[in-house]
């Protein structure tokens, strides 16, 4: 995957596990922690070297070093650097399972993730959470979920979308949607869910085209118009992340800190998991969009050992 390399984050040139793990320790060690040596060095390496940090830790010291980031460390601040140590498909399972497995749905991480993430990744992801869980994903979307919601949920989660564009069929989509939607007394939601679970981005973003041609206002609009809630926010998830997922991310982000009061669970989740994926991108596309820059945002809307650590994720300000 090319856009790989559009993270913020980057492997460390001169790594040494041992090293890393010895100045962890130190960190943590007697009266006080040492926070900014802690988020310094583990913002300064990629996940898989995290990976590494912590099984040197556990060889030098004969403790864990997640527990005992999580013995030292409280509040947002924790949740982030724990977030930083865990490897982005167990990151994704556990975040799935806990929106599935508390009290009430967190439709909000079931709609971004499965929006977000390739079709290979969706399969790695119910495969890892079976072998964790010893249930299916399927199952416990399904018995949190309902309706047409529930069923585009279930499309995404097969991971089979086409690739490429059946130029024959774009046009077709296109009106099958306009009469699925705005020519219809009621909205056929089933077609809005199949076609646009089904069908590859790029081929998508040609329907899109051609429904503003037909129709004469965007995709989006019709789907604000036509339906609403858990599935109009679904829906408009698959349509922004069909046309650009960073900007879908900068989006995210952006409402995360908007108005009073912070989405935090939102925020560290997506700067966690697109860190090393498209961070970069997206903070072009946020600073596009929004009157200032992620960075700045993130400065405003947040403090601490949280910020600081946060700053350094965003890696740089767009001003």
């Amino acid at each position: 995957m090319p856009q790989a390399t559009r993270g913020t984050v980057k492997p460390s040139h001169s790594f040494n596990a041992n090293q890393d793990a010895e100045v962890l320790e130190k960190a943590m060690k007697g009266l006080g922690t040492d926070e900014d040596a802690i988020l310094q060095l583990l913002v300064a390496r990629s996940n898989a070297q995290r990976q590494q940090v912590k099984v040197a830790f556990k060889t030098l010291f004969g403790k864990d070093l997640v527990a005992s980031l999580k013995g030292e460390l409280g509040g947002k601040f924790e949740t982030l650097i724990v977030g930083l140590m865990t490897a982005p498909l167990a990151y994704d399972v556990s975040a799935l399972h806990h929106a599935t497995k508390g009290a009430g749905t967190d439709e909000e991480v079931l709609v971004e993730i499965l929006a977000s993430r390739t079709p290979q990744q969706v399969k790695e992801i119910v495969a890892a959470y079976r072998k964790e869980y010893d249930v299916d994903l399927e199952k416990d979307i399904s018995g949190d979920t309902s309706g047409h919601f529930k069923r585009l949920l279930v499309i995404l989660l097969q991971g089979n979308r086409q690739s490429g564009v059946q130029g024959a069929n774009v046009e077709t989509d296109a009106q099958v949607l306009f009469k699925a939607g705005e020519q219809k007394f009621g909205t056929d939601e089933q077609t809005f869910v199949t076609i646009l679970g089904n069908r590859s981005a790029e081929h998508l973003r040609r329907v899109f085209d051609a429904y503003m041609k037909l129709a004469g206002f965007e995709m989006e609009e019709t789907i604000t118009r036509e339906t609403s809630g858990a599935l109009r926010d679904l829906l408009l998830a698959v349509v922004k992340c069909a046309r650009s997922v960073p900007t879908y991310f900068a989006e995210t982000l952006y409402r995360a800190m908007k108005g009073a009061g912070t989405d935090d669970n939102t925020l560290i989740r997506v700067m966690v998991t697109r860190s090393e994926v498209d961070l970069l991108d997206i903070r072009t596309e946020f600073r596009k969009l929004f009157a200032c820059s992620l960075f700045s945002m993130i400065k405003g809307d947040t403090g601490g050992d949280y910020r600081k650590a946060l700053l350094l994720l965003c890696g740089g300000d767009d001003a």
